[in-house]
């Protein structure tokens, strides 16, 4: 209601103004035509100065002294019919006057009505993040959250084979429940046919297992399936595990994004903004989450006060229009097997010309997809001897090559 209030008397001080200057005819203490009189006056003078010291001949003079005694008359005579007022008529200044108030009052506040937020109460900083401190208080548990999401669309069933094997797998853990590779294998491959709570119980398990030498993409990794499991809804569990990555590797990708989805849940659009703006500007362009948070970043920013251009997308390499119309008339087992032609180009390219740490780890974790997991352990091996010597690059690397299930 103050807003109101402020912008009805805003819009009445200037009508006040305006009508003021209707009123009296002029904006000064003289009429307009009184000032020119003024001014001709002095232009007179200046004509006989100019004389005196031969600037101009008296010919000139006198022509000049001709042409501003008749401004000087004409001024005279204009001032003598407007009086004090300029003339100004009185009742067409008064229809001004309610015109101008019409515009600005009615017109502002329909203005508002119609793309502002009537009603909306005010929102001062401290209220703000006193609302998100309730929010982080009142966050759902993740079981919690996965009771109140939406049932899981139905997956593909697996190939005999595969069936087979995860049922190996199941067994030698249930056997063994304590081994990290096979639990690291479970839960991957369990998140792959949908199963994501067992996915869950599998990398709490390992991250159990292995402690304190856990690192950053395996509770990244846990957090990744507890919001998957609750349609992407960050619960308290999956915070607590995007911390602890984050604590481990500040730069962790996957943590990042997700720690972003939670502060624009809990109504910090602005402490999201900083957190995808720089983990758009330190991603590779073909990161999983890149088109997400490019989607996201314009509202975040409007919401954050902050005026900002999302950037131009960076040239990557990839299938142009004609290798993505092909794939699409292709059945399954030749679309795989062009898929397979891909990644060996991408292979021997790597193997001849080098390439960067994101490359080198899609390519482990694409023959990890492809099921060819003793080419990834390959591939894997030769890259920990590339990238020796920078542990940045190799961190990325052994992403992909966990992402295959060839390293922990």
């Amino acid at each position: 209601m103050i807003f109101w209030i402020l912008t009805g008397a805003l819009a009445l001080a200037v009508s006040a103004a305006i009508g003021a200057a209707l009123l009296r005819g002029r904006v000064g203490d003289a009429p307009p035509a009184a000032y020119d009189i003024g001014v001709y006056r002095d232009q007179l003078r200046e004509v006989e100065r100019d004389q005196a010291r031969g600037v101009i001949t008296p010919t000139e003079a006198g022509r000049i002294r001709t042409e501003v005694s008749r401004r000087i008359l004409a001024a005279d005579a204009q001032l003598q019919r407007g009086g004090m007022s300029g003339g100004q008529p009185p009742v067409a200044g008064r229809i001004v006057i309610v015109l101008a108030t019409l515009v600005l009052v009615g017109g502002s506040l329909t203005l508002y009505r119609q793309i502002g937020a009537p009603g909306y109460p005010d929102l001062p900083r401290a209220a703000r993040l006193a609302a998100s401190n309730d929010a982080r208080a009142e966050r759902l548990s993740q079981a919690e959250a996965e009771a109140l999401a939406l049932p899981a669309p139905p997956q593909p069933a697996p190939t005999k084979e595969f069936a087979a094997l995860m049922d190996r797998l199941r067994t030698a853990m249930h056997d063994n429940p304590d081994e990290p590779r096979g639990l690291m294998l479970l839960a991957r491959n369990e998140a792959m046919l949908g199963n994501t709570r067992a996915a869950i119980d599998a990398q709490s398990r390992l991250i159990t297992v292995r402690g304190p030498a856990a690192d950053a993409d395996e509770h990244a990794f846990l957090a990744d399936l507890m919001v998957t499991a609750a349609h992407g809804y960050v619960s308290t569990e999956a915070e607590a595990a995007l911390r602890t990555a984050l604590e481990r590797d500040p730069e962790n990708g996957a943590a990042r994004y997700y720690l972003g989805l939670y502060l624009a849940q809990v109504g910090r659009p602005d402490a999201a903004f900083r957190l995808w703006d720089a983990l758009l500007k330190d991603s590779a362009a073909d990161a999983p989450w890149m088109p997400l948070i490019r989607d996201a970043l314009p509202d975040l920013a409007m919401m954050a006060g902050v005026t900002y251009e999302l950037p131009p997308l960076p040239d990557t390499p990839g299938p142009n229009a004609a290798d993505v119309e092909a794939a699409a008339e292709m059945n399954s087992a030749d679309r795989t097997e062009m898929i397979r032609g891909m990644v060996a180009q991408l292979s021997d390219r790597l193997a001849n010309e080098g390439g960067t740490a994101e490359e080198w780890a899609r390519l482990i974790s694409a023959y990890g997809v492809l099921g060819e997991t003793a080419r990834a352990a390959t591939i894997w091996d030769e890259a920990q001897e590339v990238f020796a010597a920078r542990p940045e690059a190799l961190k990325t690397v052994r992403a992909g090559a966990i992402r295959a299930g060839v390293s922990q």
